[in-house]
């Protein structure tokens, strides 16, 4: 059985603009780039997934200076790179397949936000059956009001996402777990 794939959602450098609203998480960068490593340390599969907005004048329009990877979550050459027009990175990407011929059954899901495009990702990957993971420390919101108008802080948001996916869709872990996970996995293939 192969690794899992990690797929690193969103990661681009309009997230980073302190424009983009009060978030939660200031560790989630590092934690997400501990996984990346540890996922080429390991030659196991990873995803990026860039959003391109359909929206003239976004910061995730093509061309835009926001829609370009952060630098330290920039893609090698062997990488996967997945363009998406909505939150959800299996609607119309070829994403599903590319996982499927490569026997990948298991996946790790990092980025951002956590109550967007790394909810619907996540749901929509455990719709389809994969093994879903989502790794509450290397995931992150921004503050918003509720449908009733109530202030929500980014803890906030980001806490009801993760309690939406946990154990229905996918299962939450933090950072030192998965990579605890991803280990026993290596032992295992090695044996």
């Amino acid at each position: 059985m192969p690794l899992p794939a990690l797929l690193l959602i969103d990661m681009q450098n309009g997230m980073a603009d302190p424009a983009a609203g009060d978030r939660n998480n200031p560790m989630a960068e590092d934690n997400m780039a501990a996984l990346l490593a540890a996922w080429r340390a390991a030659d196991a599969p990873v995803v990026h997934v860039r959003h391109i907005s359909r929206t003239p004048g976004s910061p995730f329009w093509p061309g835009q200076p926001g829609v370009e990877f952060q630098p330290r979550f920039e893609p090698l050459t062997h990488a996967h790179v997945v363009e998406k027009n909505v939150p959800d990175c299996f609607i119309n990407t070829g994403l599903e397949r590319w996982l499927h011929v490569r026997g990948i059954t298991r996946l790790v899901i990092v980025g951002v936000s956590t109550n967007n495009s790394v909810e619907s990702s996540a749901r929509t990957a455990g719709n389809l059956g994969f093994a879903t993971q989502v790794v509450a420390d290397a995931t992150f919101a921004f503050a918003r009001r509720d449908y009733a108008g109530n202030a929500r802080s980014a803890d906030d948001v980001h806490a009801m996402a993760l309690s939406n996916l946990d154990g229905e869709y996918a299962q939450v872990l933090d950072t030192a777990a998965v990579l605890a996970q991803l280990e026993e996995d290596r032992a295992k293939l090695s044996r």
